[in-house]
């Protein structure tokens, strides 16, 4: 759900009470819709995200750790160059819209002192963050153009206006009385009369009111009688009232464990069945909301032009698959141009130049002619040598096609690999390492490595129930290194059957490893797969001693045959119980 005016205006107040006088210490810019400034008062450190993401648009305080681009944006070095050393004085709000305002008090190039404005605008997929000087505007996140916009641009120089408000009232400033004698026109529902009566609240706050009104009885705003009308009125004062108060943030889940909305009162229009989560400020109650659905948008942002590159990698190495097999198909026929040239051979004496068929007797099949197609441009005796040239040449490529076919299918099962890597990649480090591994094994032609120095990640670890540590690889590079440099001969390796997945090892340290261990490390193989949400899935394992690798193997790619096989039905609570602190 989009975050409204009436929440907005409560998580500001929050934040001026907490922030107000700090200075701006860092600037970064992690994806291209977000900015989080590090903020310094006397006591403490806060992040302040400021979000123009479409579908989570919000400004809060966040302590989420952001992996951040090697080279800073341009709006970023824009916002450090007016910004950094500057004193956040105020924090103000437009009234009934979505626009928050942060003052700060900053340096500029003559050392003179001037006031920076950062405007959020949180208003969906026009969420925008603009800088303000003086009236003018220094830049914005997200440039509107004339051609995007003839009502209201946003671009350097010119002066900055707030977007036209709608010409209902606000629910905050309005009276109750004006806002039921206005809804009780509209012949609909009184939640969607509300909803087109009002701004400045969602839809969770007009059915909280219809609900604490009367109820689950479903009414018609313009058949509401006066007794009727009053109840709707208090019901509007009542929330007016607890939002007035500061109000209580609380969100809802469903019943399935997804979070539904947030809001600034606790809400009583759901059932038993959903879940109303109380939180100890507005930041906290947003971060909650919106926190696992940003990590994977900023994610799926990072990785969606290697995703691309490898996906049609994958396509074009199975597309080669099916040309070589049908290619196949046809050099298998290649035994009918060997018969056409003994026949020919044999029968030449019949033969003459410019003939275009000749049927002869078929000795290999008794009492049967065959019907020989002739080129008219050669002697019979050049014709039977073309066969025979066109059937040892489709031989030679039967040859070379099982080769092909072989090779074909071990790059593809490597691609599905790294596809499978590149989607559950953790951050933009991890992003590289697989760059790095497509380019040494020539699959990236223009890829350069910019920062030579970077450590290779470390693997993920666990601790087992019963102490044993657990070791996970992130990629095709860190699997092999796991399997054949770091694990040793009697630690137990585990890695889903024909699916791709990490290389999962459980160091033995010379010990006997018990069977619930193997249970939980064969789970963990499966997390760390494509296999994760599935049901019964094939787990194998053997010792390390029983792994080798052949030159001709791509990277992650080992081959065993001594080994056993789970069958596990995966738990994902596992991987935050055994994660090693």
């Amino acid at each position: 759900m989009a975050l409204d005016a009436a929440t907005l205006a409560l998580t500001a107040a929050e934040l001026g009470r907490v922030v107000t006088d700090a200075k701006i210490a860092k600037i970064f810019e992690p994806t291209r819709d977000e900015l989080v400034l590090t903020l310094r008062t006397r006591t403490d450190t806060y992040s302040l995200l400021l979000s123009a993401r479409s579908g989570s648009a919000r400004v809060c305080l966040t302590d989420e750790s952001f992996e951040n681009p090697e080279t800073p944006p341009s709006f970023c070095m824009l916002m450090r160059k007016h910004l950094t050393g500057g004193r956040l004085t105020a924090v103000r709000m437009e009234p009934g819209d979505r626009i928050v305002y942060f003052d700060f008090l900053c340096t500029n190039e003559m050392g003179d002192l001037v006031t920076n404005t950062l405007c959020a605008e949180l208003m969906g997929r026009y969420s925008n963050l603009v800088l303000v000087q003086s009236g003018k505007i220094i830049d914005a996140l997200k440039r509107v153009d004339f051609e995007d916009s003839e009502i209201r641009q946003l671009l350097p120089g010119l002066a900055y206006t707030i977007p036209p408000k709608p010409a209902r009232p606000d629910f905050l400033a309005a009276s109750a009385a004006s806002m039921v004698a206005l809804a009780c026109q509209k012949d609909l529902p009184v939640a969607s009369a509300l909803s087109r009566t009002v701004a400045g609240v969602g839809p969770v706050v007009c059915r909280e009111v219809a609900w604490r009104a009367f109820g689950p009885e479903e009414l018609t705003a313009c058949e509401l009688d006066e007794g009727q009308r009053r109840r709707l009125l208090d019901a509007i004062e009542e929330l007016k009232a607890e939002h007035a108060a500061g109000g209580a943030p609380c969100s809802v889940v469903s019943p399935e464990g997804k979070p539904l909305e947030f809001t600034f009162f606790r809400p009583q229009q759901y059932g038993a069945g959903y879940e109303i989560r109380e939180w100890g400020s507005f930041c906290e109650m947003l971060e909650g909301y919106y926190a696992e659905k940003d990590r994977a948008e900023r994610l799926r942002t990072k990785s969606k032009e290697l995703h691309k590159a490898v996906h049609n990698m994958y396509e074009r190495a199975v597309r080669k698959q099916a040309a070589r097999k049908e290619e196949l198909a046809a050099s298998e026929k290649s035994e009918q141009l060997r018969l056409y040239g003994e026949l020919l051979s044999a029968n030449l004496y019949q033969a003459e130049k410019g003939m275009q068929s000749i049927t002869v007797p078929n000795w290999y099949d008794e009492g049967k002619e065959v019907t020989i197609p002739l080129d008219v441009r050669y002697t019979p005796s050049q014709n039977a040598q073309n066969f025979f040239k066109a059937y040892k040449k489709k031989q030679t490529a039967a040859r070379m096609l099982v080769e092909l076919l072989s090779e074909g299918e071990k790059e593809i099962a490597y691609l599905e690999t790294v596809l499978y890597e590149v989607e559950s990649a953790p951050g933009e480090a991890a992003l590289n390492e697989i760059r790095a591994e497509l380019k040494s094994q020539g699959y990236l032609k223009y890829y350069k490595q910019r920062d030579k120095k970077q450590k290779p990640a470390d693997y993920y670890r666990y601790v087992s129930s019963d102490g044993f540590e657990i070791l996970v690889g992130r990629n095709n590079i860190q699997n092999e290194r796991l399997t054949l440099h770091t694990a040793r001969g009697k630690d137990l390796w585990f890695h889903t059957k024909n699916a791709p997945g990490s290389h999962t090892v459980v160091m033995s340290n010379g010990q006997d490893i018990p069977d619930r261990t193997r249970e939980e490390a064969a789970q963990l193989a499966v997390l760390h797969s494509s296999q994760a949400k599935g049901v019964k899935v094939a787990v194998d394992y053997t010792e390390v001693k029983n792994i080798r690798k052949t030159g001709d193997l791509k990277p992650g790619m080992v081959l065993y045959e001594k080994y056993e096989t789970a069958y596990i039905t995966p738990d994902p609570s596992l991987m935050d119980k055994l994660r090693k602190k």
